[in-house]
C-alpha cells in the first residue's frame, strides 16, 4: 500500500467540500483527477471511505476513523514545512489565530498590530468565535493558538494562565439615575430582565459559574451571539447585560452606558492561551507567545491589556516610534 500525500489532501478537500467538483475547484485540478484519487486510494484501503448520496459524498464509519489520521499526517507535513523554512535571525511566514470575540474584538487587533511593526514580514489571520468552537479549531488543528476566557478541558489541549479580566453589569443610562448602582447577588438579581450571551460563549460559562445557585431564576429575555448587539441592547432599554470590561470600559467613560456595581461575588476571571500539544512549536509561534506574556507581565501591559483605550494608545506610539 503507498498512499500519496495528495491522495490525503484530496481525501480532505472533499470532506471538507462534500462534493468532488467543488473538492477539484478549491484545489485547481480537474474532477476526473479528484475520482480517480478516490477510487485508488479507497481501492488500497481495501473499501469505500464515503456514502454516496446523489452528488453529495458523506462519510461512513471507514471514512469517520481515517480522517483524524488523514488530519494529523498533513499537519505534521505542514509543521515540518514551517520548520524546515525559517531563517536564522528572521521571523517569516504565516501564524493562525483563534479568539473567542472579547479577546478577539478588543485585545488582539492592537496587539497583532504592534508585532506586526516589529516582524513586518510576519503575516497572521485570525478568527473570532465563540469558546467551544474555538476549542475545536484547535484540537482539529487548523490554527496555531487559541486565545479564550472560557476553561477548556482537554487532554489534548496545552492551557496556560495569561492576564485576567473583570465581568461587568451594565444597564442603560437614564436621567435622575444614581451615579453609583448596586446590585446584591443575594437579593437584586430577579428585580431584572436580562440579555445574554449564547451558550457555548466564555462569558456566559464564566458568568453562570459565579452566580451559581443565583442564575437559575433570571428573566432571560434574550440571548444574543454577539457582545455589541447586547451593548446595543441594553442601552436602548431592553435589559440588563453582563460583559467584560474590556468590552464595556469605552462605552460607559463615554456615558453611553451605566455600570452595576455587583456585590457578594468576585466577578474576575482568567483568560487563557490554548495550543495542541503535538503541534509542532516554530519560532514564530516561541515569538508571539514571549510577545503576549511580556505584555501580560509587565506593568504597562497589564494596563494597556486590561484596556483597549490605554491599548490603542500604546500602539500609535509604537507606531510613530518606528
Amino acid at each position: 500500500m503507498s498512499i500519496t500525500m495528495r491522495q490525503l489532501e484530496i481525501f480532505k478537500a472533499v470532506v471538507d467540500t462534500g462534493q468532488v467538483t467543488k473538492a477539484a475547484q478549491s484545489l485547481f485540478i480537474t474532477q476526473s483527477a479528484v475520482s480517480l484519487a478516490l477510487n485508488e486510494m479507497e481501492n488500497q484501503l481495501g473499501g469505500p471511505l464515503f456514502d454516496r448520496i446523489g452528488r453529495r459524498l458523506e462519510l461512513n464509519d471507514r471514512g469517520r476513523y481515517f480522517l483524524p489520521l488523514c488530519r494529523e499526517i498533513l499537519d505534521k507535513l505542514e509543521d515540518l514545512d514551517s520548520l524546515m523554512n525559517e531563517k536564522n535571525g528572521e521571523f517569516a511566514g504565516t501564524l493562525k489565530l483563534v479568539a473567542s470575540s472579547t479577546i478577539g474584538n478588543y485585545v488582539l487587533p492592537y496587539l497583532i498590530t504592534v508585532f506586526k511593526i516589529m516582524h513586518p514580514d510576519v503575516h497572521i489571520n485570525m478568527l473570532v468565535c465563540n469558546t467551544n468552537t474555538a476549542e475545536k479549531m484547535i484540537m482539529d488543528r487548523t490554527v496555531d493558538l487559541g486565545f479564550l476566557e472560557g476553561e477548556v478541558n482537554n487532554e489534548k489541549i496545552s492551557v496556560t494562565n495569561w492576564f485576567q479580566d473583570e465581568l461587568v453589569l451594565i444597564t442603560r443610562p437614564t436621567k435622575g439615575m444614581a451615579s453609583e448602582i448596586v446590585c446584591d447577588i443575594t437579593t437584586d438579581l430577579q428585580k431584572h430582565k436580562w440579555v445574554m450571551r449564547e451558550p457555548g460563549s466564555g462569558t456566559a460559562q464564566i458568568f453562570k459559574s459565579k452566580l451559581g445557585k443565583y442564575v437559575t431564576d433570571l428573566n432571560v429575555v434574550m440571548e444574543l451571539g454577539h457582545t455589541e448587539a447586547i451593548k446595543r441592547a441594553v442601552a436602548v432599554g431592553a435589559g440588563v447585560g453582563c460583559l467584560s470590561n474590556l468590552a464595556v470600559c469605552r462605552a460607559i467613560n463615554r456615558g453611553w452606558l451605566q455600570r452595576i456595581h455587583l456585590t457578594g461575588v468576585d466577578m474576575t476571571r482568567q483568560l487563557f492561551i490554548i495550543q495542541h500539544k503535538n503541534k509542532a512549536k516554530t519560532r514564530l509561534m516561541n515569538e508571539f507567545l514571549d510577545f503576549c506574556f511580556l505584555l501580560s507581565q509587565c506593568s504597562e501591559g497589564q494596563i494597556c491589556l486590561s484596556s483597549p483605550e490605554k491599548f490603542q494608545e500604546l500602539v500609535l506610539q509604537f507606531s510613530n516610534i518606528r
